[in-house]
């Protein structure tokens, strides 16, 4: 059994150029579902919940099509760093994550609503950044426009300035678990 075409669910440049390394043919079609933050759940819980409502707005409009949605999440000792308001807010947050591991929770939704199938995963992967002086946090915030990523940095993008270790999928770092979203697309057919 083939895979039934592909939709991404998401207008993250970054999940489209990490799908697309997977050879995979998919139009995008970004999900309008507002993400839901409720400090009742845990991150991995939270994560696949968005997951699940971004992928099935898509799925509802488009039922023939499998839909693959993903919410991805910066946690730092269960607070979320979303993205920053403004270069200060990057700052603080940075400065925050400094010489301190903390998790990057990404939930993915593939579903495809005529064959009755969905697969809801999540994947977590711990983030070691480097102790960072003001001047190097300034020099990152000069690197990198912080406002569009949680966490005000982007691994991928001079993440060797601030990151020390991953435990974990790097991928899911950037913002989806390649590995397992193989895997989930290999036993769906």
């Amino acid at each position: 059994m083939k895979l039934p075409p592909l939709i991404l669910a998401s207008a993250s440049p970054r999940r489209a150029e990490l799908l697309r390394k997977l050879k995979l043919e998919f139009e995008v079609i970004p999900s309008a579902a507002p993400e839901i933050l409720d400090e009742n759940l845990s991150p991995l819980e939270l994560c696949q919940l968005n997951a699940h409502r971004k992928a099935r707005a898509v799925a509802k409009k488009i039922p023939d099509v499998l839909v693959l949605g993903a919410d991805t999440l910066v946690f730092l000792d269960r607070e979320i760093l979303g993205k920053p308001r403004d270069l200060d807010e990057a700052r603080r947050m940075l400065e925050r994550l400094s010489g301190r591991t903390h998790q990057v929770v990404t939930g993915v939704s593939l579903i495809c609503l005529r064959a009755h199938r969905e697969r809801i995963f999540a994947a977590r992967t711990d983030v070691t950044f480097r102790a960072l002086t003001p001047e190097q946090v300034e020099g990152y915030l000069a690197r990198v426009q912080p406002l569009d990523k949680a966490g005000a940095y982007a691994i991928q993008e001079s993440g060797d300035l601030v990151v020390s270790e991953i435990s974990g999928s790097f991928s899911n770092v950037v913002g989806l678990p390649v590995e397992k979203v193989e895997a989930e697309l290999s036993s769906w057919r």
